[in-house]
C-alpha cells in the first residue's frame, strides 16, 4: 500500500510548475528558513521569480508569519536536497510525508484490529484517498501536522500495550501461595515506572504543534486516553482502586512525559529564531522593558508577544474567500478546496482544463461519516476501546473549529483527522468481515462486500485522479466530475 501511495504521490509531482494556494506562502518561508534560519519578506511579484527558478529576490526585512516552523522546515528539507528552483524539490517533503502516513496507518490499524487484512484495508484507503493525496502533493502545512498527529497516536498504542505487559508482569511477581497477589498489592496496584513510547508521543505532539496550533486539542485528548487507558487495564486486573491508582501512579508520570515535553520541544523549533538578531519581534522585550515580567528571559518574552499577536490575528481571521467552508460541511465535503485551475490547451477539445481539487473520494468520505455513527454506538454500547480511542482522533481534530463559527475555515483543514476517519469507516468493514471465528459461509460473503467496497474505492479514485493531480482533461470531462454545484 506504502508503494501505491508512493506512486500516486510522486509520479508528475512537478505539475503544476508555479506555486499553488498557499504554497505562496510556505514554500518562499521554507526557502527564506534555509537562508537565514527565520522568515524574511519578498518583493511584489516575487511569485512570479520563484516559478522562473530564481528565488535569490528574497529581501532582508524580517517577515511576520502566523504558523511555526516546523512544517516550513520539513518543506525545506526537500528544497536542500532536491533545489529550490523546482517545484519537485519545494513538493518532495509533502509527497514522502504523505506516503509514510500510508504505512503507519496501515501498521496502526493493523495492531488495533488484530489484523493484517484491515491494515491493508487502512493503508489502501488512504493510499488512494483524493483528500490526502491532493495535499501530500502541495506543500501545505496541514499534511505534515497529520503526520504527526498520527505519529503520536502510534506511540500511544505502544505505550497501551507496553504499560499492560509491565503491569501483568509486575503483578505476577508478586503472587502468594495461591497464586493471587496479596489485597495489600491488589488495593493500588504497582508503579508502572518511566515509558518510553510516551516519551516519544509528547515529542511528535510538540513537532506538530511546532507545525500548527491546532494540534493543541490533540494533546489534551491523547493525555486523557492515555490515562483512561491505564485505568482500564488496572481495572480489569482487579486492582480495587483502579481509579485512584491510577490517577495518582499513572497520571503525574503520563503528564510529564506528554505536556511539559511536547512544549520543550515546541520551543526547540524555534531555534532559528531564537540564534537570530534580526527575526521579527526578536528584540520585542529590549523595546519594552517590564518591572512585572522583567525576570522571565528576553527571547522568551519576546517570543510570547510573538504568539499574542498571532493569537490575536488567528482569532480575527474572518475575510471571505471563495472556497471557505464551514465546519459543519467538511463530512460531506460540501465546499472542496480549488488549490489551481487553469484552461490550457493541447487536450483535443475546444475547451481543456487543468485542476488541483482538495476533493475526496466520495464514497470513503461519506461512508466514514456514517461509520462515526456506528463507533458511537460501539463505544456507548460496548465500551469498545478502539471505537473510542477513534473518535478521540476525530474529535480532538474536528469539534473545536465549531468554537469559531466567524473564523474563514477550509475543508482542507480535515487532513489533521482524516486517518482516524479511514480508521472508523476500517472499524466498520472489519464489523462486514466478520471475525477470524466466523462460519464459512459468513466469512466468504464479508470478504465478498469488503472486496467489492475497496474495488469501488478504488475505481473512483481512478475516475477522480484528473482533476487531483493537474491532468489536462477536456472541459467536459472536468464538469462530469463536479457532482455538486457546490464543488465548482
Amino acid at each position: 500500500m506504502a508503494v501505491l501511495g508512493g506512486i500516486l504521490r510522486f509520479v508528475r509531482l512537478g505539475e503544476p510548475g508555479s506555486l499553488v494556494f498557499d504554497e505562496t506562502y510556505y514554500v518562499k518561508d521554507a526557502y527564506s528558513l534555509l537562508q537565514s534560519g527565520y522568515e524574511r519578506e519578498w518583493p511584489e511579484n516575487a511569485n512570479d521569480s520563484f516559478n522562473a527558478g530564481d528565488p535569490g529576490v528574497l529581501l532582508d526585512a524580517p517577515n511576520y508569519v502566523v504558523h511555526p516552523p516546523v512544517g516550513k522546515w520539513m518543506i525545506a528539507f526537500g528544497m536542500l536536497v532536491f533545489g529550490s528552483d523546482n517545484a519537485f524539490g519545494w513538493r518532495f517533503s509533502a509527497a514522502a510525508i504523505g506516503t509514510l502516513s500510508v504505512l503507519l496507518l496501515a501498521l496502526v490499524a493493523q495492531r488495533m484490529f488484530g489484523s493484517a487484512l484491515l491494515g491493508a484495508a487502512a493503508g489502501l484507503l488512504l493510499a488512494i484517498d483524493g483528500h490526502h493525496l491532493v495535499e501530500s502533493r502541495t506543500s501545505l502545512l496541514d499534511i505534515f501536522l497529520s503526520f504527526w498527529l498520527l505519529a503520536a497516536f502510534a506511540a500511544l498504542l505502544l505505550d497501551r500495550d507496553d504499560g499492560r505487559r509491565r503491569l501483568a508482569r509486575r503483578l505476577s511477581s508478586r503472587v502468594g501461595d495461591d497464586g493471587l497477589p496479596s489485597p495489600a498489592h491488589l488495593a493500588y496496584g504497582p508503579f508502572l515506572g518511566f515509558r518510553a513510547w510516551r516519551l516519544v508521543a509528547g515529542i511528535c505532539l510538540g513537532l506538530a504543534l511546532g507545525t500548527k496550533w491546532s494540534a493543541l486539542p490533540f494533546i489534551a485528548a491523547f493525555g486523557l486516553l492515555t490515562v483512561a487507558w491505564d485505568l482500564s487495564a488496572r481495572r480489569i486486573a482487579g486492582v480495587h482502586h483502579w481509579v485512584r491508582a491510577g490517577v495518582l501512579k499513572d497520571g503525574p508520570l503520563a503528564f510529564a512525559c506528554m505536556v511539559p515535553v511536547a512544549l520543550l520541544t515546541y520551543l526547540g523549533t524555534w531555534t532559528g529564531w531564537f540564534l537570530s538578531e534580526d527575526a521579527y519581534d526578536r528584540t520585542w522585550s529590549e523595546r519594552n522593558p517590564s518591572e512585572q515580567w522583567g525576570w522571565v528571559p528576553d527571547g522568551l518574552r519576546s517570543l510570547a508577544e510573538y504568539h499574542r499577536s498571532a493569537f490575536s490575528f488567528h482569532q480575527g481571521l474572518g475575510t471571505d474567500h471563495p472556497y471557505e467552508a464551514s465546519a459543519w460541511t467538511w463530512l460531506l465535503m460540501g465546499r472542496p478546496t480549488s488549490f489551481f485551475y487553469e484552461k490550457p490547451t493541447g487536450c483535443g477539445a475546444d475547451a481543456c482544463s487543468q485542476a488541483v481539487t482538495v476533493l475526496g473520494n466520495p464514497l470513503i468520505w461519506w461512508s466514514a461519516a456514517l461509520s462515526l455513527l456506528v463507533l458511537l454506538f460501539f463505544w456507548l454500547g460496548r465500551r469498545d476501546w478502539r471505537a473510542a480511542a477513534i473518535l478521540t482522533g476525530v474529535a480532538a481534530g474536528y469539534l473545536p473549529w465549531f468554537l469559531y463559527p466567524e473564523r474563514t475555515t477550509f475543508y482542507f483543514y480535515a487532513v489533521s483527522f482524516e486517518p482516524f476517519l479511514v480508521l472508523a469507516l476500517v472499524y466498520c468493514l472489519g464489523l462486514v468481515l466478520g471475525g477470524p471465528g466466523a462460519e464459512g459461509p459468513r466469512r466468504r460473503s464479508g470478504i465478498v462486500l469488503v472486496g467489492l467496497f475497496l474495488a469501488v474505492a478504488v475505481a473512483l479514485s481512478a475516475y477522480f485522479l484528473p482533476i487531483w493531480t493537474a491532468e489536462v482533461i477536456p472541459y467536459d470531462q472536468w464538469r462530469m466530475r463536479m457532482w455538486l454545484r457546490s464543488w465548482i
